[in-house]
């Protein structure tokens, strides 16, 4: 699914993975080992502290992580009891060991003698304090009962059973995710297409007993070393304040709000003719080929890819999204990670059942990485298997000596996406598709229907759900403390105000739509990520195109380029080592804006004032 395919997992989050190892052990021996060090008895410099520290934290995380990442990918790719409760127990150890007092004070203590330390050092010291913050060793009880919670919500969502037609308790006739989302795009029956998009809903209930529990648990763990919020905590990975954060995503969502308000407008006549009825000020929710409304796909013809990719395998996806890297000088994938990824769908009859959001995973912090995916022969799977990777590339380039362990992540949450989103644009560029042979030779490419489809799939009508209705909803569910019984309401307007989209039936507080999306249960507070993400995104191939392959960014061609290579591999090199803001200037040369995504989309802002010049385009 464009927009939010897929995340990289990173260490600040302990509640998702592993098998029991010696943990008792590692623990009496790095604290003995803290104790009786320079880092305890002051002895020495405070660098030479910090070093002795940081050279035991780094290798004793990075053991921890893989035995979490381990368990927890088991408990994604095969959900059982057995698998679930030992993600329960690795996230517990590695919590137990990020948010322990003495690493805490520890810290601390040395960050008080910053002006002597390199800024490196400084760096780690930090995100260690941030990661301590997600697991404070103070209030034990409550951060063991956070993670259980967790890992029930997502061994829930995981294994959950959608039906579309019962009789009491039994399932008649199951249907899964892929499923609906089949049936929204490619149904014209407005009474078969409401019933699809209640069944995509009757999750909710069931999770919202635990998500109210999750509320109050994740606020508890943040407000420990001194966040106001949950959603303080998380935003704290951009060196932000909430407030700064909000105003970032208001600007953004006003600059793009023209453009918006006429796709809008000529979405919702185009739906009304398909549907044989009278044009509504809202968009019914139903009528979009989505279940949450966040992208608009199957509106624009002749733009469908899917029977290009007919032919092909969904081996040869995976194996042309490694190719188009390799063409611009990464090194290949290594062996381990066909060998231990899932990447294709759970085979038909198969009792297994796994997580079916694509994901990437830096299981050791080195060089075991894998993808979670359930590859296709479709244009979406092509894209996703393109967008994982680039998680995947990320995760290699800036795994070497100069970047700590503790600092192997993206320069923050969002630049990572950021990256993955770049190569979806990437992988959909015409010249790119006929190079390997998707497209004929040649084959006429419609601009504006291009750019209209790409605005309606990928950006445009993604900004208003990702930097709208997602981040202002959990916003007010952790910073303003929201009430449960108001959770419903409080969604259905932001979805009015930020999208202009309606709900399809009655939606009381008995339903908990905001928990049928997967993000607000296992990756919370923080999908203003896939927000920065698409804006970074053209922002980086607005340079690229322009400043090295010379070209419009309509035909930018990275496949087989050494210089774009080079370039991308010098943006994630450096992990987190450096400040995001700084990175940015230095490799595009301005601050992050929605400039280039309003100069990419100037043509079709042109095209669609035009085609709606004599229509009503409110929907207040």
């Amino acid at each position: 699914m464009a927009g939010d395919q897929g995340k990289e997992r990173r260490m600040i989050r302990p509640n998702k993975p592993n098998k029991s190892t010696s943990l008792t052990v590692i623990f009496i021996l790095f604290f003995s080992i803290l104790s009786g060090s320079a880092c305890s008895t002051g002895e020495g410099s405070p660098q030479k502290r910090a070093n002795d520290f940081l050279e035991v934290y780094n290798s004793l995380v990075s053991a921890l992580f893989n035995v979490m990442e381990e368990s927890s990918w088991d408990a994604s790719v095969d959900v059982t009891p057995e698998h679930d409760g030992a993600r329960v127990a690795s996230g517990r150890a590695l919590a137990v060991f990020l948010g322990d007092r003495a690493v805490i004070e520890t810290t601390r203590e040395l960050l008080s003698r910053s002006k002597e330390l390199e800024p490196l050092t400084v760096r780690q010291l930090r995100a260690i304090l941030l990661n301590a913050a997600g697991s404070p060793g103070t209030i034990p009880e409550i951060v063991k009962d956070k993670i259980e919670s967790e890992s029930r919500q997502s061994s829930k969502l995981d294994s959950y059973q959608f039906c579309f037609e019962h009789s009491g308790d039994e399932c008649l006739d199951p249907i899964t995710a892929n499923g609906i989302d089949d049936m929204l795009l490619d149904s014209t029956n407005l009474d078969q297409r409401l019933r699809v998009w209640e069944v995509s809903k009757e999750i909710g209930p069931h999770l919202k007993p635990g998500l109210v529990e999750l509320q109050t648990l994740r606020n508890k763990v943040a407000r420990e070393l001194g966040y106001s919020s949950f959603f303080d905590l998380q935003v704290a990975d951009y060196g932000m304040s909430v407030d700064e954060m909000m105003d970032m995503m208001e600007n953004w969502l006003e600059t793009i709000q023209p453009l918006y308000k006429e796709l809008h407008c000529w979405t919702k006549h185009v739906l009304a003719e398909r549907y044989g009825v009278p044009v509504p000020k809202m968009i019914p929710a139903h009528w979009i080929a989505n279940r949450w409304s966040q992208n608009w796909p199957g509106l624009v013809e002749g733009v469908d890819l899917d029977q290009y990719f007919a032919d092909r395998e969904p081996e040869w996806i995976v194996e042309q999204s490694e190719a188009f890297y390799v063409s611009m000088g990464f090194s290949p994938l290594p062996a381990s990670f066909r060998e231990k990824s899932d990447l294709y769908p759970v085979p038909e009859g198969s009792e297994r059942m796994k997580n079916t959001h694509a994901s990437a995973w830096h299981i050791n912090l080195e060089d075991d990485v894998r993808s979670l995916m359930s590859v296709q022969s479709n244009t979406r799977w092509f894209q996703t298997s393109h967008h994982e990777l680039g998680h995947i590339y990320y995760y290699m380039s800036y795994t070497r000596p100069e970047v700590p362990p503790v600092l192997r992540g993206g320069a923050n949450r969002g630049f990572h996406e950021g990256i993955g989103e770049l190569i979806s644009i990437a992988s959909l560029q015409v010249p790119y598709l006929k190079d390997i042979g998707v497209l004929p030779a040649d084959a006429e490419v419609d601009q504006i229907k291009w750019l209209l489809n790409e605005a309606l799939e990928q950006t445009v009508a993604f900004l208003p759900w990702s930097a709208g209705v997602m981040t202002f909803w959990e916003r007010d569910l952790y910073e303003n403390e929201l009430p449960p019984d108001q959770w419903n309401s409080r969604w259905w307007d932001h979805v009015a105000h930020f999208q202009g989209v309606e709900p399809s039936s009655e939606r009381g507080e008995e339903y908990c739509d905001p928990a049928t999306k997967t993000h607000i249960n296992d990756d919370p507070a923080q999908y203003y990520d896939y927000a920065f993400a698409t804006v970074l995104k053209y922002q980086l191939h607005d340079h690229i195109s322009k400043k090295i392959l010379k070209t419009d960014p309509y035909n930018a061609n990275y496949y087989g380029n050494k210089e774009v290579g080079a370039f991308l591999k010098d943006l994630m090199a450096a992990g987190q080592t450096r400040d995001w803001r700084e990175l940015l200037t230095e490799t595009t040369g301005e601050d992050l804006s929605t400039r280039a995504i309003m100069e990419y989309y100037q043509p079709l802002m042109d095209y669609l004032q035009e085609a709606n010049k004599d229509c009503d385009c409110s929907w207040e």
